[in-house]
């Protein structure tokens, strides 16, 4: 997590570990989207991650948890509360 402040990254994660450690820390970042869905594989998400990255370029930059599962997206700013 600290990499990815201090390298101005986003942390894009199939686990839950790092939404946990936004909430129990209070963080201001770095921006984390999280797949929950079975399938992961680029050819059953790719081109909608894509889109969602896209939509999302805002809020991932200015700091978000954003959860991605197999039927829709949603933002959390951060820090979350």
């Amino acid at each position: 997590m600290q990499w990815a402040v201090d390298n101005d990254h986003i942390v894009f994660t199939h686990d839950l570990d790092f939404g946990h450690l936004l909430a129990a820390t209070n963080a201001s970042g770095p921006s984390v989207v999280q797949i929950r869905a079975n399938n992961i594989l680029p050819d059953s998400l790719g081109e909608r991650m894509v889109l969602i990255l896209r939509d999302m370029e805002t809020v991932l930059t200015d700091g978000a948890l954003v959860v991605v599962d197999s039927y829709r997206s949603r933002v959390h700013v951060l820090p979350l509360k």
